[in-house]
């Protein structure tokens, strides 16, 4: 391992010289296939951290997949449905835990995931690297690769494909710098666990919690810790359906990711199951006629006739009744925050796209207008006492 490594340049072409290092010991990441940038290990040391975590904390094979210093989603390895196998594009046949994770990563928002960082908290094995060997992907970061993982991934982009190798081991120092316009800033790590004891102050009538959504909170706030504040996470089954990073208000955060987990829950309509897609069509085409076909900017889609673009037949859309009676089916979603609700309008938000459990600090001055909001719709609250802002 080096000291140092050299970097193309960093956010923008035009800012060099760039390179990331250590003032003491060795960069605890190899290189093992293409050339990362700037940003590319902003994405994978971030990820790193969060599947790590998630890991610890659940005990299952984690993943992410990040763009832009933020999470598009993150999942834990369990089993894929058969609808899932088929909305996340990953065939028939079973796959590896891990890879059933990055499956589900992926899956969350396959738009924003367009050409992400993939993150794996186990050995990337050839479930997961034929996986990623099809997705538009910039590169992995993972704590190893079996032979013939690497053989796949070092091939594609003719060898140009970002393949990194991290230390699992590796601790940083506790105080973390960075530098704004010739200005050093100094904090400790955000070191905090999240664990089975933030999930005790249950603050609403509701009281119940079950071990799944104890589970599934954990992957909403270990997510939020690493995604760029404002953030709010919805998950469901141990998977993150909607992210909503970066906003200032908090309800567009609600929104955004509530918007998002809606698109995730509308993807496995039998309506969006059963489009007459051309066999020709890519993917990443699929994925957006897809979005497009769930929106509210369809018919007109239909009335310049590109339908026949994408499919062989003409599709019957979604009514705004039926995709009302659908979204109204998608229930036991969990939901964090990474700073407190200060209006009920969150709760009211959330409750629409199914949201059953919330974990948040709580704090706010109007904390009881946010508990009778949960009230009034039977959803379980926690103040964890945790904020988990991310800059």
């Amino acid at each position: 391992m080096a000291k140092e490594l050299e970097l193309k340049y960093g956010c923008n072409p035009n800012q060099k010289p760039s390179r990331i290092f250590v003032e003491e010991g060795e960069l605890p990441v190899t290189v093992l296939s293409g050339r990362p940038g700037y940003i590319n290990f902003m994405d994978a040391l971030n990820s790193w951290q969060l599947v790590k975590e998630l890991k610890e904390a659940t005990g299952l094979p984690s993943a992410a997949s990040f763009k832009h210093v933020s999470p598009a989603g993150a999942a834990v390895g369990l089993p894929l449905s058969e609808v899932e196998k088929q909305i996340y594009f990953t065939g028939d046949a079973d796959l590896s835990p891990i890879a059933c994770a990055y499956a589900r990563a992926r899956g969350a928002d396959r738009m924003s995931s367009y050409g992400d960082w993939a993150a794996l908290s186990d050995v990337c094995d050839k479930d997961t690297a034929m996986l990623l060997r099809r997705e538009v992907s910039d590169g992995v970061i993972a704590p190893g690769y079996t032979d013939e993982a690497l053989e796949i991934l070092k091939a594609k982009r003719n060898g140009k494909y970002n393949v990194v190798q991290i230390d699992p081991d590796y601790v940083p120092a506790s105080l973390e710098r960075k530098m704004v316009f010739g200005i050093t800033f100094e904090q400790g790590r955000n070191d905090i666990k999240i664990d089975d004891s933030l999930f005790t102050n249950i603050v609403t009538a509701s009281k119940n919690l079950p071990e799944s959504a104890v589970r599934d909170l954990k992957v909403a706030l270990i997510t939020l810790k690493y995604t760029q504040s404002n953030s709010v996470c919805y998950v469901k089954n141990g998977q993150a359906i909607g992210v909503g990073a970066g906003q200032q208000s908090r309800v567009h955060c609600t929104r955004l990711a509530g918007q998002k987990a809606d698109n995730w829950w509308m993807r496995q309509n039998p309506k969006v199951l059963n489009l007459p897609f051309r066999k020709d069509i890519r993917r990443p085409d699929r994925d957006n006629t897809i979005d497009v076909y769930i929106g509210d900017e369809y018919e007109d889609v239909l009335r310049d006739g590109t339908w026949e673009l994408f499919f062989t037949e003409k599709p019957e859309p979604l009514t705004a009744e039926e995709k009302k009676e659908w979204l109204a089916k998608n229930t036991d979603v969990a939901l964090g925050s990474d700073a407190f609700f200060p209006f009920g309008d969150n709760i009211e938000r959330a409750h629409k796209s199914g949201v059953c459990y919330i974990a948040e600090p709580g704090g706010s001055i109007r904390d009881d207008n946010v508990i009778e909001t949960c009230d009034r719709y039977g959803i379980t609250m926690v103040f964890n006492g945790v904020r988990l802002f991310h800059h």
